[in-house]
């Protein structure tokens, strides 16, 4: 009898990563994107939880526009935090696991190296408050909980997803031809979605629980991503490396959020992809969605 698992946020480039993999695992996936489960929403989430009644729930759904929680600091706490903690009592009360997604932005950038599990979070914006709370609700409600901490997921579903993701909007400006205008001093470990699936489905199955990190292969500056991204798809762009001081948001956000996986190498799942290993695999998985079309689910 397959195990079941129920996916929160199944829709976007990770929820969608997360179902294929759990699937190619041997799980049941009972899926559900924002318009069948709202996941703020407590009583559905429990009774979505109790009718199925899942070994695992995977949480994707997730506020993550970053700027716009400045404004509306309530919406994306409501969604990052609060909706977490209806996923963990509901697990509590069903005696399911529960898998969670976080993120680089609660650290402050104050660091000059890749943070681990031990560093201390210490956030400088609405958006990474609400989800290191998030993170704190699963561990307070959940003995078992898995968190994993990622940074600038990108999969090759964003074609089809509302907000897309850094590639894409990079490529949508080049064929536009548009100056790309793109920070040196800002440093991430861009994730690919696939990758970073393959490693939870991984961590869930072996019932690993805590926190864990999963970022993209090495740190890198977003314009030298975008290199990255011309050079692979052989794209001319007009790029141009500026720095943060001459693009101002409303979020302050941190310089330095690369993400150490050395725990989960340790741990003996293997490595990520670098920059150019991913990128490569993002361009050939995009031309089979181009053609296919989201069936994701």
């Amino acid at each position: 009898m397959s195990k079941k698992a129920l996916v929160f946020g199944s829709r976007g480039q990770l929820g969608i990563e997360i179902t294929r993999s759990l699937r190619r695992a041997g799980w049941a996936v009972v899926s559900f994107d924002r318009h069948t489960a709202d996941v703020r929403q407590s009583d559905v989430v429990h009774s979505f939880v109790e009718s199925e009644s899942p070994e695992l729930v995977v949480n994707c759904a997730a506020y993550n526009t970053v700027d716009r929680a400045e404004k509306e600091p309530a919406a994306a706490y409501y969604a990052n935090a609060l909706a977490v903690r209806n996923l963990a009592t509901a697990c509590r009360k069903g005696n399911a696991r529960l898998v969670h997604f976080s993120t680089d932005y609660v650290f402050d950038g104050a660091k000059d190296q890749p943070y681990t599990e031990a560093d201390w979070p210490h956030p400088r914006n609405a958006y990474g408050v609400s989800k290191l709370s998030g993170e704190h609700y699963a561990f307070a409600y959940l003995d078992s909980a898995l968190v994993i901490r990622t940074c600038g997921v990108y999969g090759p579903e964003g074609i089809h997803t509302a907000h897309g993701n850094f590639v894409e909007t990079m490529l949508r400006n080049a064929h536009a031809e548009r100056q790309l205008r793109v920070v040196t001093d800002t440093i991430a470990s861009p994730t690919f979605a696939p990758a970073l699936a393959e490693k939870a489905v991984a961590l869930a199955g072996d019932k690993r629980f805590g926190l864990y990190h999963a970022g993209g292969g090495q740190p890198v500056s977003w314009y030298d991503f975008a290199r990255e991204i011309f050079a692979v798809c052989q794209l001319p762009a007009d790029l141009v490396p500026t720095t943060r001081a001459e693009y101002p948001t409303q979020a302050e956000r941190p310089l330095f959020s690369a993400l150490s996986n050395e725990r989960l190498e340790r741990e003996g799942y293997g490595v990520m992809p670098s920059v150019r290993e991913a990128l490569v695999a993002y361009f050939d998985r995009r031309e089979d969605a181009l053609r296919q079309g989201n069936r994701g689910q």
